[in-house]
């Protein structure tokens, strides 16, 4: 029985690492053995990126709102249970999106939670 030669797999699997390697420094592009660790680094990066991105822009989003509520004589926690108690379902997103684009129309939703917390 002839011997199987598993060249043409092999090569592909190396040019596949490889290939997602392409823009690293130094021998983590060239060489096949340290660009597979790499890349594997860079997707357990990736992973837990994805997930800490959705933390990191909710940090961003009550840091701007609470600003624009200090602006309106509240703190971020009276202005949120505000406008939870007047009935007022907008999410932290459109809030910090109006405390930069529209100032008015944040300043008549922090006067509606001020009416609601009286």
């Amino acid at each position: 029985m002839p011997r199987v030669k598993g060249g043409t797999v092999t090569r592909r699997r190396r040019k596949r690492v490889l290939k997602l390697a392409k823009g690293y420094y130094g021998s983590k592009r060239t060489l096949f053995k340290v660009a597979k660790q790499q890349v594997m680094k860079s997707g357990q990066y990736a992973y837990r990126d994805r997930r800490q991105k959705k933390r990191d822009f909710r940090k961003l989003w009550i840091t701007r709102i609470n600003a624009a509520a200090r602006l309106n004589e509240l703190s971020y926690s009276k202005l949120m249970h505000g406008l939870k108690v007047a009935g007022i379902d907008i999410n932290r997103k459109m809030l910090s999106d109006l405390a930069i684009n529209d100032e008015q129309a944040f300043a008549q939703l922090a006067t509606k939670a001020k009416d609601a917390l009286k």
